[in-house]
């Protein structure tokens, strides 16, 4: 499966098979958010790095994703893009802002962006920073409908993605045509490869862990004397509400686990802490750690843990970065475009016609939620049995490639 450039606009002087050669200098790689997307980046910030050895390379993220890049020795320059969402539109505030994020940018001078995030804000800041080649995906095109090989709910084919978005495809110089839309974002933003020459090698999702991230997750596995045991992370938090899956069958599997001598925590973000909280008194002996890490720290906690369960979330794709064992509930998303990335047998679903829907909010559902209500924590311990199993049945050295 090959992602063929589309030449268009603004420099005509740059021809696609060109940039294959070309040995950029000051690159910036724009992908604000969130989290799981920020994971699915990473192959292409590695082979950026091994394409460009010398190149200066900086990336363009929201404040809240910042620090999980910031120690990274592939990435030159971290750049935060402040949101200010609860500012009145006509306050002058986030304008000011972005007036002095688009100056900073210019200053650099960069010769090449690529933007993966593919909307409006994105691409602004791809084309008022300078840049003679700015690459990102192609506009929508109704004809790569026709490519997939099974049937997409119709609500899904108005909400899913389906090509850059907002206009966005106005602001590059080159453009990455997808074949077909049964493909996993990480497959997708290595459409860019063949545009400028990157290696066709697997992706490497290596990031480093900050050793002082490590040493807090060993100081707080041993302030909740659990540092000799195996270790389940479990994400109940979600962005969406469709995505939610119930806390008590989380805390049914959290039981499961804690009966087998397993340590049970609980992940996410302050603003999850709630249904975590939720979670664990149902499940006596369950450590709510949601809201006390960092992003590092959450990644060194999920590299120590023996199996990650989760909705459709971020931390699930941190495990899959860090090759760690974890099992998905999926309903309202798709798991060929949203799955744990190369793990189809770690997605558990309870297969309705109407899921896919891609819709956010419960209020929208026609259906009860029955894509997430109809899959049980039987089948969910169930396949976590089996994908631990699995696991333990690979020789080492095949764990260890996969760290």
């Amino acid at each position: 499966m090959t992602c063929q450039p589309r030449a268009k606009g603004a420099n005509p002087t740059v021809q696609p098979d060109a940039l294959r050669s070309r040995d950029f200098r000051r690159i910036l790689l724009i992908k604000l958010s969130a989290l799981g997307d920020v994971v699915h980046s990473f192959p292409v910030l590695n082979k950026l790095r091994r394409r460009y050895p010398a190149a200066r390379l900086d990336w363009l993220v929201t404040s809240g994703i910042a620090e999980l890049l910031a120690h990274n020795p592939a990435i030159d320059n971290v750049i935060e893009f402040a949101r200010d969402e609860d500012s009145a539109p006509w306050r002058l505030r986030p304008f000011m802002a972005a007036a002095r994020l688009v100056a900073r940018l210019r200053a650099v001078e960069y010769d090449l962006v690529v933007d993966l995030q593919g909307q409006l804000r994105s691409a602004f800041f791809a084309f008022t920073c300078g840049a003679p080649v700015r690459l990102g995906f192609d506009k929508p095109r109704a004809d790569v409908w026709n490519t997939l090989s099974r049937k997409i709910p119709d609500e899904a084919r108005k909400h899913a993605w389906r090509g850059a978005r907002e206009g966005s495809w106005l602001g590059y110089t080159d453009h990455v045509a997808l074949p077909t839309l049964d493909m996993h974002p990480v497959e997708r933003y290595l459409g860019v490869g063949p545009i400028l020459g990157l290696d066709d090698g697997p992706p490497d999702f290596s990031f480093p862990i900050p050793k002082e991230a490590s040493a807090r997750i060993e100081a707080l596995v041993d302030y909740y004397e659990i540092a000799k045991a195996k270790l389940v992370a479990m994400a109940p938090g979600t962005n969406w509400e469709t995505k939610a899956w119930r806390p008590d069958a989380f805390a049914e599997v959290a039981r499961h686990f804690l009966g087998k001598k397993f340590a049970v925590t609980l992940i996410g973000s302050d603003r999850e802490r709630a249904v975590c909280d939720e979670v664990v008194k149902l499940a006596p002996g369950s450590i709510n750690l949601a809201g006390e890490t960092t992003l590092s720290e959450l990644a060194a906690l999920i590299a120590r843990a023996a199996l990650c369960v989760t909705n459709d979330s971020g931390p699930m794709h941190l495990a899959v970065a860090l090759g760690r064992p974890v099992v998905g509930v999926f309903g309202p998303t798709d798991p060929v475009w949203a799955g744990p990335y190369r793990r189809e047998g770690s997605v558990v679903r309870a297969g309705l016609p109407c899921s896919p829907c891609y819709l956010r909010d419960l209020r929208r559902c026609p259906h009860n939620h029955d894509c997430m209500k109809n899959v049980s924590a039987a089948a969910v311990i169930t396949r976590a049995e089996n994908v631990l199993n699995e696991r333990a049945g690979k020789p080492a050295e095949a764990q260890a490639r996969r760290r």
